[in-house]
């Protein structure tokens, strides 16, 4: 979730950082720093708030070198302030270091440092705990300092470090948080994530768990705990700088809205024939395998758990597999009942979301087939996973979600009917008719888009409601979660969805005529039912806006207000009627004066607990 950035070469460093820096931005931070190692020593400037006052801070000429590292904070260990900011150093100021992730043992690690050693703390945080336990053990070898620290050091985390005794090399280590390295033109680079370097060049080095890495101005050198030297291949990345760029949009999450219908197109474009019939060639399994799987856990979290909830109903349906769907931070350490016919299908947008990690982990320790769906190619994810869906959003740099949760969905409707076609469970009549109503998706989808007038005056009329609920049946309530969760992080506006049908189980208390519910109606089979729903909040004076499907006519009599979306399959409709939620979303936090692509106290990436 924080930024690191790291730059070796001939150039200005001071630049390449901030640059890299600035690429990070969506990922969220509050403070932000850097460190130049220039004649012997290290020049730190570190400011709380945005990048600009740390470049205000930096402007000199005479604050450059061409060496360094650069972070961007999200506080997890003490607040946002100057004192608290990356990089930290070691006592004898000779090394800075900045770092990603939780030390889960630094309290103790701290208590020692200043007990035994006689340390002075200068910050609040676990990160300091790393720079002084380096600065310890350092005895003219930075690698050496850092192999000694990391083995005391518990938790997820990514550290690059640099020392005025070594002013042409930064030193990194990953354990369980992300990290790459690239060779340019420029000179050499690290950092914790792709668009960070994508200005310099699209061939990366992956860094695996537990490597040490040295970036010089001419080499990459990579490492394993013991030192052996790895020779590793660069990975292309297909993405372009303009990819994660705004291209004249306000705001990056309304970029992404819109780009919904062409990646959802090339998500289907990838995965069909030329007679528009399914060719999953990524997914290796063979007949016996998918034939043997007796049980399916969906591991999420957040948005992509919302899609998982959908993905459990398309397969037992389609597949005729039992499927459960579990938060990852609950699976992991639930000691779950997994063995060799269990398959755990893990999405992530990120590929690094670190509960979602772990639990992948654990399942495999106890003999599951992992496939996971992720947006990242080379992710950890996708890396530490048996079989890997790609889902051809291209960077999504708003912090909330929306073209990544869709092709997501789009996924496990292919996933399902691959699995059912083998399984025998769906005839080809049948998957062909929902191949074709996938293909028509992206068009419905772009008549939504096209109503934003019409959703921006839903928004105009309800922003300043403080209590929104969303209430649905069947896949509507994987949506209505999904709605609900786009509208309380980027507007703060309390909201939460429910099962229709638990209405009658405590929550129909809550009703008053204040309180606005939006109930979707898009289930066919259960129509008949949501319509007596939204009778009984009527009933009881609430505003209901209804979300249906075009030539409803008895849902206009039931509800205040209705949004029409284009008649589809009952199937597909979660696709379509989540991007009027999004759009709805966007403008109430617009309204709001909220920051739209990053909302208070949440990051892009989770990958710390």
């Amino acid at each position: 979730m924080c930024g690191i950035v790291g730059y070796a070469g001939s150039g200005s460093a001071k630049k390449m950082i901030l640059s890299g820096l600035k690429s990070l931005e969506y990922r969220g931070y509050d403070s932000a720093g850097i460190a130049l190692v220039r004649r012997g020593k290290l020049l730190v400037r570190k400011e709380s708030g945005k990048l600009e006052a740390l470049e205000a801070k930096v402007g000199s000429e005479s604050f450059d070198a061409s060496i360094g590292i650069g972070h961007t904070r999200w506080a997890t260990h003490g607040a946002p302030t100057r004192e608290n900011a990356h990089p930290h150093l070691s006592q004898d100021g000779r090394i800075a270091v900045v770092h990603n992730g939780i030390i889960e043992n630094y309290m103790e690690l701290k208590q020692d440092l200043i007990e035994n050693h006689g340390v002075l703390f200068l910050s609040e945080t676990d990160s300091e705990v790393i720079a002084q336990l380096i600065g310890l053990y350092y005895e003219g070898d930075l690698v050496a300092a850092i192999r000694r620290a990391v083995k005391e050091l518990r938790g997820a985390y990514a550290i690059a470090a640099v020392c005025t005794e070594e002013p042409e090399r930064i030193v990194a280590f990953r354990r369980d948080a992300p990290m790459i390295a690239a060779l340019c033109e420029e000179g050499g680079l690290i950092a914790s994530d792709i668009p960070a370097l994508l200005k310099y060049t699209r061939d990366i080095y992956l860094i695996e768990n537990g490597e040490i890495v040295v970036v010089t101005r001419d080499a990459v050198q990579i490492f394993d705990e013991e030192m052996t030297r790895m020779h590793r291949t660069r990975t292309h990345i297909a993405w372009d700088i303009a990819a994660a760029e705004k291209r004249g949009y306000e705001h990056f999450m309304m970029k992404e809205i819109c780009e919904q219908p062409g990646v959802i197109r090339e998500t289907l474009l990838q995965r069909l024939d030329d007679k528009g019939e399914l060719a999953l060639d990524d997914l290796a399994f063979t007949k016996a395998e998918i034939g043997a799987i007796e049980h399916v856990y969906i591991v999420a979290c957040g948005t992509a758990n919302h899609a998982g909830r959908v993905g459990k109903q398309l397969l037992e349906r389609y597949a005729g597999i039992p499927v459960e769907v579990e938060l990852s931070s609950e699976f992991r350490y639930r000691n779950p009942i997994v063995n060799g016919r269990t398959l755990v299908l893990c999405i992530s947008q990120s590929g690094e979301t670190s509960d979602t990690l772990e639990a992948l982990r654990e399942a495999k320790k106890r003999g599951a087939r992992v496939l996971s769906i992720v947006n990242v190619e080379g992710s950890s994810v996708a890396r530490e996973s048996d079989f890997v869906f790609y889902t051809s959003a291209g960077p999504e740099i708003a912090v909330a979600s929306t073209k990544a949760y869709t092709t997501q969905l789009v996924s496990l409707y292919l996933i399902a009917l691959h699995f059912g076609r083998i399984r025998g469970t769906v005839t080809r009549a049948e998957s062909g008719r929902l191949i074709q109503e996938l293909k028509r998706a992206p068009e419905m989808i772009e008549a939504v888009i096209g109503k934003e007038a019409e959703i921006k005056a839903f928004a105009k009329k309800h922003y300043k409601k403080e209590k929104i609920y969303y209430v649905g049946r069947g896949s509507d309530v994987a949506s209505a979660e999904e709605a609900s969760l786009k509208l309380k992080e980027i507007s703060y506006i309390n909201s939460f969805a429910i099962a229709a049908g638990e209405l009658k189980h405590g929550t129909i208390a809550l009703i008053t005529r204040d309180v606005l519910f939006f109930a979707l109606a898009t289930q066919s089979y259960l129509y008949d039912k949501m319509l007596s729903n939204i009778e009984e909040m009527k009933a009881r004076q609430a505003q209901i806006i209804a979300v249906a499907k075009e030539g409803d006519m008895r849902i206009a009599e039931a509800a205040d207000e209705v949004f029409f979306i284009p008649d589809c399959a009952d199937e597909i409709a979660p696709i379509v009627e989540i991007v009027f939620f999004q759009l709805f979303a966007y403008h109430v936090a617009k309204l709001r004066g909220r920051d739209i692509d990053q909302p208070r106290n949440l990051a892009k990436s989770v990958t710390v607990e």
